[in-house]
């Protein structure tokens, strides 16, 4: 059996519990080695088997987890985040699926769920963003153009981009040309969650300046849109005493 698990965005406490168990008991680990915790391999047995996949090719690490499901072991397929995101799992689960080997998915708490913990913020704001696209710029693997940056920046929602940090010059042109005001607030998140986590806000025109000046260049995530800003929203519905809910009837 193959368990995909998501290790969460950085702190090791931040694997579900599920992905705790099934990391302490797993017989090979497969990790990905330049973005995991290495604290989580300390919860692997001592006799288990351990492989960085940020040395692997996708054809390696399958033929790791053939060898382990012929070898009557038990795998973790242990990903940054929560696999869904950005994770490469489709390609795995196709080839585990040709070679009739069952698997299964553990979420884990993705690094833009990390990134606005560590900005104390809500993505969505009443009034202000009801909506949240992840996105990432195009680099050296490209993105449709259906999909571009600019093409999203239209909508003038919550963007958050993935994998962008080392294009910001060229992200804030995107952002502008497709629709966001200079001065939108923006944000940069570094390491959310780990120890040598940090946090910059800045605006969408300043994005590149921003990460220069602070060294940032990879591991950041990108927040731009008013919501960055945490101000001038309206007051939720759901908690309002003029408004009714199943639970809850209006109160004079």
């Amino acid at each position: 059996m193959i368990h995909f698990v998501g290790a969460g965005c950085g702190a090791a406490d931040l694997i579900t519990l599920r992905g705790k168990k099934m990391l302490e008991e797993a017989d090979v680990i497969i990790y990905a080695g330049s973005l995991v915790n290495p604290e989580l391999l300390s919860w692997k047995k001592e006799c288990c088997e351990v492989y960085n996949s940020a040395k692997m090719t996708l054809e390696e690490v399958f033929a790791v987890m053939k060898q382990a499901e012929a070898d009557g072991k038990t795998t973790v397929r242990l990903h940054t985040g929560d696999p869904s995101v950005y994770g490469a799992i489709r390609e795995q689960m196709d080839l585990l699926n040709e070679a009739g080997i069952d698997y299964d998915v553990v979420p884990g708490v993705s690094s833009f769920c990390g990134a606005a913990a560590a900005l104390k913020m809500e993505y969505t704001l009443p009034d202000i963003a009801q909506s949240v696209v992840i996105t990432r710029m195009a680099g050296r693997t490209p993105v449709p153009e259906r999909e571009s940056v600019r093409s999203f920046a239209a909508h003038r929602t919550t963007m958050v981009l993935f994998l962008s940090a080392g294009l910001l010059d060229k992200a804030s042109e995107e952002l502008i040309a497709g629709g966001y005001d200079p001065k939108t607030p923006a944000a940069i998140v570094y390491k959310a969650s780990w120890p040598d986590e940090r946090t910059y806000i800045c605006t969408v025109d300043t994005l590149y300046e921003c990460a220069k000046k602070n060294e940032v260049s990879k591991t950041a995530l990108i927040i731009v849109g008013d919501a960055v800003a945490q101000t001038g929203y309206r007051r939720s519905d759901l908690y309002n005493p003029a408004f009714e809910t199943g639970f809850r009837p209006t109160k004079e």
